[in-house]
């Protein structure tokens, strides 16, 4: 078996009717002629897999690594918990006009509906301009009556809460929270494995194919939580050099503000890591000598058995792993 090292990966850009050219700005890269609305930093989808581009076995997708290098890359826990599949999903997403307003369903409702696994989500704003909101969660008590009423006569946006960002700015999305990304934010985004999403308002919008996109209404019914929170916003410690974000059911985000260095010591976590580089630049060195650099806007995973790791550089960087 090929020894294990950080893993980076190719561009994976998803052209959307919403998205922008801040990714490749971000990426350092020549802005092209379609919106790119996401950049899918670390998948095992098979819809959208990431390819490795660096080491002995680039140009393999992450599912053919997986097979490679089995709980070593995943850790024995996750590797078992997750049938041997990629646990998370790591994006960008650059929404120049407004997303749809969505919801993801559950394990449970997912599982009984396609035979795949929930998605529950964060964000964490990379950049917002002025005035920038998002929709997340209730403001008011909603019915299921009251659901389907409003997204027939297309008032279900005011029974919406609108929270205005700023840059570092993190959200929660537990699956069965309704939400909406708006125009003029760029967040990374960690979540479940899954693409599951149904749409319950889009604006009449049409597609980049020209047909009107699809909506979900009724199988969002039964998704939505229609609990009311007083705050949907994530408080931390924006000052810390390491701040956790997420500690959730399904994985674990931090923060790593890095001046000069960092040690990482994740082994115990039994899980694979991503990194993430949002602000600077960075290089992280394993304990085992294999380095990965990370410029802006780019993402590595790093194996389980890997996981006690060193960050060096200047720079901003997103964590996570599975749970």
């Amino acid at each position: 078996m090929t020894q294990t090292y950080p893993l980076r990966f190719e561009n994976n850009f998803h052209h959307t009717i919403w998205g922008g050219h801040r990714l490749e700005l971000l990426k350092g890269m020549p802005q092209g002629t379609t919106p790119v609305g996401e950049s899918w930093e670390v998948s095992g989808l098979a819809a959208s897999p990431s390819v490795v581009r660096n080491g002995p076995l680039a140009g393999l997708t992450l599912d053919e690594v997986i097979r490679h290098w089995g709980p070593a890359l995943l850790g024995q826990h996750i590797f078992r918990r997750y049938r041997g599949q990629c646990p998370l999903l790591v994006k960008f997403i650059d929404a120049a006009s407004d997303l749809s307003v969505q919801v993801h369903p559950d394990d449970a409702l997912a599982a009984r509906r396609h035979g795949a696994s929930g998605k529950t989500e964060m964000w964490y704003v990379i950049d917002a301009e002025p005035g920038a909101s998002l929709l997340l969660g209730l403001r008011d008590p909603l019915t299921q009556d009251d659901y389907t009423r409003r997204v027939a006569d297309g008032t279900i946006i005011d029974a919406l809460a609108r929270h205005a960002v700023q840059r570092g700015d993190v959200f929660y999305i537990p699956a069965g929270r309704i939400h909406s990304i708006c125009g003029g934010i760029m967040v990374c985004e960690i979540q479940q494995s899954s693409d599951i999403t149904y749409r319950l308002w889009d604006y009449g919008r049409l597609g980049l194919d020209g047909r009107p996109r699809q909506l979900h209404t009724e199988l969002a019914r039964e998704a939505i939580d229609f609990t009311v929170h007083n705050d949907y916003r994530t408080p931390y410690d924006r000052t810390a050099a390491v701040a956790t974000l997420i500690d959730s059911p399904y994985f674990v985000t931090t923060l790593l503000n890095v001046d000069t260095s960092v040690e990482r010591q994740l082994e115990s976590a039994d899980s694979c890591v991503t990194l993430t580089c949002l602000e600077g630049s960075a290089r992280a060195t394993t304990a085992a000598g294999h380095t990965v650099e990370l410029p802006k806007g780019s993402s590595c995973l790093i194996p389980a058995i890997d996981a006690n790791f060193t960050v060096e550089g200047h720079a901003k960087l997103l964590e996570a792993w599975a749970k």
